[in-house]
C-alpha cells in the first residue's frame, strides 16, 4: 500500500481500493462513492470519489464521507473502536449519547471553500485542513495499524447508509488497517449492529437495517472481511 508519512493511504491507493470494493455487491443501490480520510488530529488527508467526474456522485457526500471520518476518529481510542453506524441508538432522544450529533459541528469554511473542480482530486480544498463535524449512521470507521496504533478515520458516504459501511468495511479491509482492538458488536469489534426491533435497540448500539442483502453482508464479515490481530 502506497502511503503517507503519517501511514495513511494516498489519494491513488484510495481511489483505486474504492473503486475495487464498490464493483462488488455491497447491498445498496450499487453508486459511486467519495471516501475520505483523516488522521489522528482530525486533518482531512485524502478525498476522492469513484465515478469518473465529481457529478457522478451525489454532491453532498462528499462533505458527509468527511463528516463520518471525523465522527469515527473523535469517539475512538487505541483500545475501542465505535463506528458511526454503532452511534445511531445512542443519540435517539433517551439514549446514552443523546446530544453528541449536535456537538462538534462541521467547519463550513473547509467543507465549501476552495474551487469546485478541484473536489475529490489530489489538491481538494479540505485537504490538510479540519473539517469536524458528527454523523451517526453507517459509513465511518476507525484505521488501526499492525502494531494497533489509532491512525485515524475513513468515512465513506454516496449510497444508503448500510452500503456504506459495508463499503468502508471492505475498503479497510483492503488497506490492511483494521487490526480493530476492541468494539461494541457482537463479535467485539465495530461492526454495525442490526438488533432494532420495534424502534428500541437491545444493545443500545443499533442501526437500522436498510435491506436484507446489506444486513446479511454485514453479519458475514467476521468469515470474509475479519479484522485482524495486531502483532
Amino acid at each position: 500500500m502506497e502511503v503517507n508519512s503519517d501511514k495513511l493511504p494516498v489519494h491513488s491507493e484510495l481511489k483505486r481500493a474504492l473503486r475495487e470494493v464498490i464493483s462488488q455487491g455491497n447491498g445498496g443501490f450499487n453508486l459511486n462513492m467519495w471516501a475520505t480520510v483523516v488522521d489522528r488530529d482530525g486533518v482531512v488527508k485524502a478525498v476522492v470519489f469513484s465515478g469518473k467526474d465529481r457529478g457522478d456522485q451525489w454532491p453532498g457526500s462528499r462533505v458527509i464521507s468527511a463528516q463520518k471520518a471525523n465522527t469515527a476518529n473523535s469517539f475512538s481510542l487505541p483500545g475501542l473502536s465505535l463506528s458511526t453506524a454503532n452511534l445511531f441508538s445512542a443519540v435517539q432522544p433517551g439514549g446514552s449519547l443523546y446530544g453528541l450529533q449536535h456537538s462538534n459541528p462541521v467547519d463550513t469554511s473547509v467543507a465549501y471553500g476552495g474551487s469546485s473542480s478541484e473536489f475529490g482530486t489530489e489538491s481538494d480544498p479540505m485537504i490538510g485542513k479540519k473539517i469536524g463535524g458528527v454523523n451517526v449512521f453507517g459509513g465511518g470507521l476507525a484505521l488501526y495499524s499492525e502494531a494497533g496504533e489509532l491512525l485515524g478515520a475513513v468515512g465513506l458516504s454516496g449510497d444508503s447508509s448500510c452500503a456504506d459501511h459495508n463499503i468502508a468495511w471492505k475498503l479497510r479491509h483492503k488497506l490492511n488497517l483494521d487490526y480493530v482492538p476492541a468494539g461494541v458488536s457482537p463479535s467485539n469489534d465495530d461492526n454495525i449492529v442490526n438488533d432494532i426491533v420495534d424502534d428500541v435497540s437491545s444493545s443500545g448500539w443499533g442501526h437500522p437495517i436498510c435491506s436484507t442483502e446489506a444486513a446479511d453482508i454485514a453479519a458475514g464479515f467476521s468469515k470474509t472481511h475479519p479484522v485482524r490481530s495486531k502483532k
